[in-house]
């Protein structure tokens, strides 16, 4: 049978809502054979189902039982087969979802079920079927109201299944009880390499209970823990274990108010984190102090490529003392201090290292009272950044002097791919000088310039460069005061920019 993405047709002549892609179409999402939407199968896709062996997607769409219909028995006389089962819709009986589930067996490999509010009741309904499904790689639980009490039948069943590899919990109030029922069980689980837990109100005990028997997990590369309020305490009782942790590339511990001592703490033993490769700690409002014990050991972590520590209270005074040891941190990619009042002394921090960060792709520093002296000290080093895809300055104080300085070096920024400058009062200078170097920035996919009152001379000298723009995908001028004139010289070369998808010119009377 062809590879197609429209619908089949049905041996009556009618429309049948299964979708059915060649594993090449899939990219990176699924290694799977065929995709199948839907639980009208027609006969010629079931026939082709049952004489190939390979990974099927079904993604359930409506509420009908499919261990009912005759898609589940063709799929189980496949040899060898693993399913990736996947409900996009909230109602419906339970027990029609749960019978699906069994019905499957060893052959389930993929379980998403997240945002379905099953609550303690599904749960312990969950945890019999998943006895029967115990070749489950993937179990996606995240947003069902399960809490301490529907978490416990789950994790009785979680250790048996051996080939358990990605668990998310994310967002289920299991608090530290429930915390604690799942510790108990992780060290059974030898094969689990993703753990999930944000937003779960676990608190400083349940980080202790999760602290205790992380080390046991040899596998374990992501965790995250984000949103639990673990603060000081929490954080210094994982910080004592993440050591051990060899494997641990992700760590996501933000919006925990672990404040300077806390980040003291794991500044202790990163260096023990020789994989460690992505650090998130924002919203934690570690100041200046914490960022001082993070600089002492962040030139160590050689695998670092990802740190976010947006929204920290640092100032100018912890971007210095970041700043001294950035340029040691050779894999970093992409970092994110937006939020953090750095101001222009802060940027002419930043300003002095980022030039050995050859590797940075991604640079936020949105929300930072930068002016335009500080904009200034940062264009002179962005040119050496030859890897700069992604730069955002939204929301910080550049000005038309500001935006004219930063215009005098993204004509060498061959790589920058998304730039945003919205909410930066440039006016119609500032776009002006914007407008004689865009066309240079030949891979300019995303421009935000919204809220910058560069009205309608502004929008003019903009559109004179638009189509040069051969890349533009989205575009953002709203709320900019362009006016009537302003909106037809920029429709007048609307029309050649070919790649464009996004426009928003809204609040712009």
């Amino acid at each position: 049978m062809p590879h197609s993405t429209a619908p089949h047709a049905t041996e009556r002549g009618g429309r049948c809502d299964v979708l059915c892609l060649p594993s090449a179409l899939l990219g990176r999402i699924w290694p799977a054979e065929r995709v199948v939407a839907g639980l009208r199968v027609c006969h010629q896709l079931r026939r082709e189902l049952c004489d190939h062996a390979g990974r099927v997607l079904v993604v359930k769409k409506t509420e009908a039982n499919i261990s009912e219909n005759r898609l589940v028995a063709d799929l189980r006389r496949i040899s060898n087969l693993e399913v990736v089962l996947k409900w996009q819709s909230r109602g419906g009986s339970e027990m029609a979802k749960f019978n699906c589930v069994a019905s499957l067996g060893t052959a389930l490999v993929h379980l998403d079920m997240g945002g379905h509010a099953i609550g303690t009741g599904g749960a312990g309904s969950l945890a019999g079927v998943l006895g029967v499904c115990k070749q489950v790689a993937y179990l996606d639980l995240r947003g069902n109201q399960l809490g301490p009490t529907g978490i416990g039948p789950l994790v009785e069943v979680f250790g048996e299944c051996t080939a358990l590899v990605h668990l998310d919990l994310s967002v289920n109030k299991l608090g530290a009880e429930g915390a604690g029922r799942l510790a108990g069980v992780l060290g059974k689980c030898k094969t689990l390499a993703v753990l999930c837990l944000s937003i779960n109100q676990i608190g400083p005990e349940g980080a202790g209970s999760l602290g205790g028997m992380l080390e046991k997990c040899s596998a374990l590369r992501h965790l995250d823990l984000s949103g639990n309020q673990i603060g000081t305490k929490g954080t210094g009782r994982l910080a004592g274990v993440l050591g051990e942790c060899e494997v641990l590339a992700h760590l996501d511990l933000s919006s925990n108010q672990i404040g300077a001592e806390g980040a003291g703490r794991l500044a202790g033993v990163l260096t023990k984190c020789r994989a460690l490769a992505h650090l998130d700690l924002g919203f934690n409002r570690i100041g200046p102090e914490g960022a001082g014990r993070l600089a002492g050991v962040l030139g160590e972590c050689k695998a670092l490529a990802r740190l976010n520590l947006r929204d920290n209270d640092m100032f100018a005074e912890g971007a210095g003392r970041l700043a001294g040891v950035l340029g040691d941190c050779g894999s970093l990619a992409h970092l994110n201090l937006s939020g953090n009042d750095i101001g222009d002394e802060g940027a002419r921090n930043l300003a002095q290292t980022l030039r050995a960060c050859s590797a940075l792709a991604l640079l936020n520093l949105s929300f930072n009272r930068i002016g335009d002296i500080g904009a200034a000290r940062l264009a002179v080093v962005f040119r050496q950044c030859k890897a700069l895809a992604h730069l955002a300055l939204s929301r910080n104080q550049i000005g038309a002097e500001g935006a004219k300085r930063l215009a005098r070096v993204l004509g060498g920024c061959q790589a920058l791919v998304h730039l945003d400058l919205h909410f930066n009062g440039i006016g119609p200078e500032g776009a002006a000088s914007l407008g004689r170097v865009l066309g240079d920035c030949r891979a300019l996919t995303h421009l935000d310039l919204c809220l910058n009152g560069v009205g309608p001379e502004g929008a003019g000298q903009l559109a004179g460069v638009l189509a040069q723009c051969s890349q533009l995908a989205h575009l953002d001028l709203s709320s900019n005061e362009v006016g009537a004139e302003g909106a037809r010289r920029l429709a007048g070369v609307l029309g050649q920019c070919e790649a464009l998808t996004y426009l928003n010119l809204s609040s712009n009377e």
